[in-house]
């Protein structure tokens, strides 16, 4: 048995992994708690891809990172690797964001299970080939998962990050950014996967700026990034697509907008790079409208 598969079976795992009901709890399934010392990061969607190599780097760096994603045996083996480094530590928890009593049941369980969190990072995310899916709650699925879920969790977890001041919130967001039509959020007509993705993926950027409108001064940053083009991780290569660049590439940029200096709040990165996002983004009317639609949206029924 390898060090890393050892490791896995001291964890604390749970015999039977599924994803909370409606009211309940949720509650990690491998890893253990952070030092007094550590920074604690949280990156959505890291049990695979760019997220994974986030975890990983911060994990070198003696970071505690909240490890969540959707499968136990990749969340546990990525556990199990940062705990034989031996550096940093890591927590797994599962939860679907393809539903908002799963993300308010993972902010929930954050807030119970840590007393601080220095840098949120919303880094998971879908693009889906085929016909136009819906979530759980009846949301148009690229739009619940790019962009809401994040808007409901980032807004769960403000009182933990609020606590932990000097810290960041990083949006892990794209290029491809087309402008969001009211009248048809959900594409129920002309429906594209393309579309869907990058609506959604501006709906983040407008989110970013918002959101470092609002926390001004309360020593919280937030900003959003592209971090490279077409990444070599499965959502891109499943698809049959070419990769143009690595999941090192993106990794590097989201860890520039982690750690940097004098990066201020309220901006759009490509990779490193300050750049302008989509016009939309800075139109204030599109962006309350799109706030007021989140808003009611993901209020709890």
């Amino acid at each position: 048995m390898s060090r890393i598969a050892g490791l896995a079976v001291t964890l604390l795992i749970t015999s039977s992994v599924v994803f909370p009901a409606s009211g309940q709890e949720l509650h990690p399934v491998a890893g253990r708690s952070p030092s007094e010392d550590q920074r604690v990061v949280f990156v959505t969607g890291s049990t695979g891809g760019l997220g994974r190599e986030v975890a990983r780097g911060l994990a070198a760096s003696g970071d505690h990172v909240v490890i969540h994603g959707r499968s136990v045996e990749r969340g546990v083996e990525l556990v199990a690797e940062i705990e034989a480094e031996g550096r940093g530590s890591a927590r797994l928890y599962l939860a679907d964001l393809g539903s908002f009593d799963e993300v308010r049941s993972l902010a929930g369980a954050i807030r119970r299970d840590y007393d601080r969190l220095d840098v949120l990072v919303n880094n998971a995310g879908i693009w889906l080939e085929g016909p136009r899916q819906l979530s759980d709650d009846g949301n148009e699925l690229h739009f619940q998962v790019n962009y809401l879920s994040s808007f409901l969790l980032t807004r769960e977890l403000l009182p933990l990050l609020r606590r932990s001041v000097p810290s960041r919130i990083v949006h892990v967001s794209s290029v491809a950014q087309q402008p969001i039509d009211f009248g048809n959020v959900m594409l129920e007509d002309d429906y594209s996967d393309g579309r869907a993705y990058a609506q959604s993926k501006l709906a983040q950027i407008m989110f970013t700026f918002d959101l470092a409108e609002d926390l001004a001064g309360s020593g919280i940053t937030t900003n959003a990034v592209h971090p490279a083009s077409m990444m070599d991780t499965d959502m891109v290569l499943e698809r049959g697509a070419r990769a143009r660049s690595s999941v090192h590439d993106g990794a590097d940029a989201v860890m520039y907008l982690i750690d940097g200096d004098d990066l201020g709040t309220g901006g759009y990165f490509n990779q490193r790079t300050p750049t302008r996002a989509n016009s939309q983004a800075y139109d204030e009317r599109a962006r309350e409208r799109l706030r007021t639609l989140a808003e009611r949206l993901t209020v709890a029924r």
